[in-house]
């Protein structure tokens, strides 16, 4: 028989995406990413099987700018193709495993549509489509680990109403001024605060006089504990109702998979990608936590219980996937990839940290939040090489704008960028803003992140050996994975929330981050989690 799939999730980007899948994996729950419609993308449907029992199959339908007609047949061909025995799954395909236990009782799917927790995207029309056939939507934006909450139907961002702060400054239309105005004409109820935290037989009422009366249950939550009551009510009548919001709702979806389904069903192993070794008992489930403060995106404390030691010579800065709460303890740290020796005929010779630490870095800045800035400066501080791209370049339609070869340890590519000043012994960065992928030619942001991913593509093309990158922006993260032909990955750790590590079929490690995630030392984090050597330089006076 083929194995079940336990939950299907479905993103508009590929940050998104691998947060999901980050936040779903645990003992009982294997996770991946697929990337729907790129390029190298053929026989999707197949690839849409699951390996394993209980797999949740995440997709990054890169959709999030699209047009909305675009956005809602995306959704709807997903769907179609996930269903076993449907368009995309032929019975005679079927994928057996000699493990797969042919009594056990499969679990109907989950669906879970992962969105912006700043509702930007196509929201409105993809949720649409998944009304259409289901029993009931429950939507739920709180992103509670970075302080995105939602009160009285309206998402606030650090104590501020979103319509009323600068969080859409790089979007051509106004933000919405409540998550029901986000959805447009299609009917609604607000779940309040007091009912999603009253008895669950009274949320579970609320739920139930939504669904019926055909409207999307829009729910009030501030805490991963409200997160995890809308999901254990919004599933307690079977999966029928599909759930949509942040990584804080995929978290506590998450959670409630870690605990509805023993270890023992699913027989489930960490996954063979991962590069450090696995502990026997696999992650800790993870539980409910207190609100986080607003704004913090940085990793929560271990627990009581102890967290792995580092790895030589760098910190332990990988947590366990499915994390979202405090009392989980962290995954081992990344082990650093074995030294690669430079070519013979390459006619360079690498940094000495590169040749310390293996493959090289190369980070990708695609994002236009102004928090990038220091996290540039902070990474070019520790010894990082700092390549700018012209904008004329990566906007003409020409041979892709030709990186230096990648023979430095770690290479930060960004849009902007200004020499040091005389005297200044710490290189200096500015921020040349990234306009939105809706804006009008000819400084249209989907131009420039494609000329980025085009020149990135061929610089990793023609380095001699493997290239770790590190992807700020979903749609800059795309792009650049397009670029390079790569249509399935595996989680493997986050290095702080949304910053999530991935590998290759082929062994290559892929960081990506939301643009709006990370404090000043993200950038610095993630390097150091993939090169757990210093890669610092001493700065003298």
């Amino acid at each position: 028989m083929t194995p079940y799939r336990r939950l299907l999730a479905i993103a508009d980007d590929l940050s998104g995406a691998a947060e999901v899948a980050a936040a779903v994996y645990s003992r009982t729950t294997r996770s991946r990413v697929l990337l729907f419609g790129g390029p190298g993308a053929v026989g999707m449907a197949t690839a849409l099987r699951p390996r394993h029992i209980g797999e949740a199959t995440v997709l990054d339908l890169d959709t999030r700018y699209r047009p909305a007609t675009e956005a809602a047949e995306a959704v709807r061909a997903a769907l179609r193709m996930s269903w076993p025995d449907g368009d995309g799954r032929d019975a005679s395909d079927a994928l057996d495993t000699p493990d797969t236990p042919d009594a056990m009782d499969a679990p109907d799917t989950i669906v879970l549509k992962k969105i912006d927790s700043l509702l930007r995207g196509n929201v409105a029309a993809e949720i649409a489509v998944l009304a259409e056939d289901a029993t009931g939507v429950v939507l739920a934006p709180a992103l509670p680990i970075a302080g995105r909450v939602v009160r009285s139907g309206v998402v606030h961002i650090g104590g501020v109403p979103l319509h009323e702060g600068d969080a859409w400054r790089a979007e051509a239309v106004p933000p919405p001024a409540s998550v029901a105005q986000a959805l447009g004409g299609l009917p609604t109820a607000l779940i309040t605060l007091p009912t999603v935290r009253a008895s669950r037989p009274t949320l579970l009422t609320a739920l139930r006089a939504a669904t019926a009366a055909g409207r999307v249950a829009i729910c009030d939550a501030e805490t991963d504990a409200d997160l995890d009551a809308i999901v254990g009510a919004s599933l307690a009548d079977g999966p029928g109702t599909r759930l949509v919001g942040s990584g804080g709702l995929a978290l506590a979806v998450g959670r409630h998979l870690a605990t509805a389904y023993p270890a023992t069903r699913t027989r489930a192993t960490p996954p063979a990608t991962g590069p450090a070794t696995p502990s026997t008992t696999g992650p800790p489930t993870p539980g409910a936590t207190a609100p986080a403060t607003p704004g913090t995106t940085g990793p929560a404390a271990p627990s009581a219980t102890g967290s792995a030691a580092p790895a030589a010579g760098g910190p332990a800065v990988s947590q366990a996937l499915g994390r979202g709460t405090a009392d989980t303890a962290r995954a081992p740290a990344l082990a650093a990839p074995a030294a690669a020796a430079p070519p013979a005929d390459s006619g360079t010779v690498p940094d000495a940290a590169a040749s310390r630490t293996g493959r090289p870095v190369l980070v990708v800045v695609g994002t236009a939040e102004p928090g990038a800035v220091e996290q540039v400066r902070r990474l070019v501080e520790d010894g990082a090489r700092h390549q700018r791209l012209p904008l004329a370049g990566l906007l003409a339609d020409g041979p892709p704008v030709r990186l230096p070869a990648l023979t430095a340890a770690v290479t930060v590519v960004t849009l902007g960028a200004s020499p040091g000043f005389p005297g200044r012994t710490t290189p200096s960065y500015e921020a040349v803003a990234l306009p939105s992928a809706r804006e009008a030619e000819p400084l249209s942001g989907r131009r420039l992140v494609l000329g980025l991913a085009r020149a990135v593509g061929a610089a990793v093309a023609t380095h001699r050996g493997a290239v770790d990158l590190v992807l700020t922006g979903g749609e800059t993260a795309r792009r650049v994975l397009d670029a390079l032909a790569v249509t399935e990955l595996d989680p493997v750790g986050q290095v702080h929330h949304g910053a999530v590590h991935l590998r290759t079929p082929d062994g290559r490690s892929i960081v990506t981050r939301p643009g709006s995630f990370g404090d000043a030392d993200s950038l610095r984090r993630i390097v150091r989690a993939l090169r757990p050597h210093p890669t610092e330089r001493r700065v003298t006076s």
